[in-house]
């Protein structure tokens, strides 16, 4: 690795940094460490090192009425969840 380095600087949500900082953390790496590995894998992969895409219109639904709490249902136990599935 070269010796001279830049800084690169982001905004983010206190709490998306705070929880992938712990993600990392349980990795064993820094948060300089996982954005070195990411630009590396942009630069290897030319490009992001995972798709983009949108959800298409099942997935939209289904993510908004998930959001609205609507057709959910709640059990209190693994057991129970998988007597609901017939498992």
């Amino acid at each position: 690795m070269s010796s001279k380095t830049t800084t690169v600087r982001a905004r983010l949500e206190p709490d998306l940094k705070e929880k992938t900082e712990l993600i990392f953390e349980q990795l064993g790496l820094s948060t300089t460490e996982a954005i070195r590995i990411f630009f590396k894998q942009v630069q290897l992969q030319q490009g992001l090192p995972f798709d983009l895409k949108l959800p298409n219109e099942t997935t939209q639904k289904t993510i908004a009425e998930a959001q609205e709490r609507k057709q959910l249902k709640s059990v209190d136990s693994a057991q129970e969840l998988f007597d609901d599935l017939g498992i």
